[in-house]
């Protein structure tokens, strides 16, 4: 099994870098012959512009761009998509919001018919979303954050296209309290990844 970890931060030696690390130590401790791949979309200098050429895309009157091709075949290659990144205002960052603007397009995501229907291409994609915050879930509960991060990302943009949200879950540092506790509950999110549970397999 395979899983293609996405992972958004500027800095290689953040927390969250060392948590997708930590993701993908989880899923190869539970089964040697699982792997992933780590894509640093800052340091890979993905372009998350929505471009005139991405719109011709989303209308079907121009070719995919080849670097949004490439991403879309690292997703058709993996058996779970996981995303960590850090909350800013309360979503994702902009260039992991771009990443998905420009690759989760029409036509592979999913295919807006002629009669306004919406067919759904990635029911075989399992989802999981480990987000990254300084506020405590009491914040987040008060304001109706957590709520609202769902709708927006997990049902907003992954039951649009039919990908299933397995995992959705907040490392929230004053819950936590320190970096190891945090690499921690990665560690074993990376571990759950291919549980059979989750439709995959685990080592006996």
């Amino acid at each position: 099994m395979h899983a293609l970890i996405v992972v958004s931060h500027p800095i290689n030696t953040s927390l969250t870098h060392g948590s997708a690390d930590a993701i993908a130590r989880g899923i190869a401790e539970v089964n040697p012959d699982n792997t992933s791949e780590i894509v640093d979309l800052t340091q890979e200098g993905f372009n998350p512009v929505f471009s005139a050429a991405d719109m011709a895309a989303f209308q079907l009157t121009g070719a995919i761009p080849p670097d949004v091709a490439a991403e879309q075949a690292r997703i058709d290659s993996a058996d779970a998509l996981v995303l960590v990144f850090p909350v800013y205002w309360w979503s994702m960052p902009g260039i992991m919001k771009g990443w998905i603007d420009r690759v989760f397009s029409n036509g592979w995501a999913y295919e807006e018919t002629a009669d306004g229907n919406v067919v759904k291409k990635l029911g075989r994609l399992p989802v999981h979303l480990v987000a990254l915050g300084a506020a405590g879930q009491r914040t987040y509960e008060k304001h109706g954050f957590s709520d609202a991060f769902n709708a927006q990302i997990a049902h907003g943009i992954f039951d649009y296209c039919g990908a299933r949200v397995v995992t959705s879950e907040m490392l929230l540092m004053p819950e936590l309290g320190t970096p190891e506790a945090c690499l921690e509950a990665a560690f074993e999110i990376g571990r759950g990844i291919f549980t059979s549970e989750n439709g995959g397999t685990e080592s006996l």
